[in-house]
């Protein structure tokens, strides 16, 4: 931490806890201490000598470089660090010597493949920021055969229920599984359940869907859980490419 003072889900986020929306709810839940008392605001201002305590542990302050892995997710994993339902957790499933980590973007329950982790919550941000346009590129499986003027809605853009969508550049595969049909798509904004809700619009549900690409990060061989980290001076590189201090 600086010797600047900063609002505390900052400081939380940044210490890849969480994100600063689930730190406010933590906040809320009174599961924060700062100096021996329980925080009611996620306005609080912590500093370098603050005493903070999350969940009855208390948290260190980061000085060591920012971490970023590579994580293949299986369907049937909930992206967050706690789910109210019960259901499991990327985060039950990881490494147990890998550090405490926040995720970059969602994938749903049902969607596998490539999902980035890291010890810093200024460089998750700043890879979801629409402004830096992380390039997201996902195999699709869809139960039916789209027609052209489905292709020429995803390319310029379509709105659903209200929600408007940008461009996706959709390029079918050439073989088919009887009735399904794969398709590579290649979107920038990536909104919540987005390619569901645009196949599930146009009566092609998605039956299966995997990312394959992050920004510059692919998935190419990584097994179903695998973790791998990616190697210093490129979080660095990438860092300073987003503008991330």
């Amino acid at each position: 931490m600086s010797d600047k003072p900063e609002r505390i889900a900052k400081f939380m986020a940044a210490a890849g806890l969480c994100s600063r929306r689930d730190a406010e709810r933590w906040i809320e839940d009174g599961r924060v201490m700062v100096n021996g008392e329980t925080l009611t605001t996620p306005a609080t201002l912590v500093g370098a000598d603050d005493d903070i305590i999350i969940d009855g542990k208390r948290v260190k302050q980061k000085t060591s470089s920012p971490r970023l892995f590579v994580y293949h997710k299986p369907a049937g994993l909930v992206t967050s660090h706690r789910d109210e339902q019960g259901r499991a957790t990327v985060f039950d499933h990881l490494p147990r010597d890998l550090p405490r980590v926040i995720s970059i973007g969602r994938l749903d329950l049902d969607s596998e493949g490539l999902l980035l982790l890291t010890t810093s919550g200024a460089l998750a941000r700043a890879m979801e920021l629409p402004a830096n346009s992380q390039e997201r590129v996902y195999r699709v499986r869809i139960r039916g055969t789209p027609m052209e003027t489905h292709y020429q809605q995803l390319e310029r853009g379509v709105r659903v229920d209200g929600v408007d969508y940008q461009p996706i550049e959709v390029v079918p595969e050439r073989e088919k599984e009887g009735r399904n049909q794969w398709l590579t798509l290649t979107l920038r904004e990536g909104k919540n359940r987005e390619i569901r809700r645009i196949f599930e619009h146009f009566d092609l549900p998605v039956s299966r869907l995997i990312r394959i690409q992050y920004g510059n990060f692919h998935l190419d061989d990584l097994e179903s859980e695998e973790v791998a980290e990616v190697p210093r001076e490129d979080v660095l590189k990438l860092m300073k490419k987003l503008g991330v201090e």
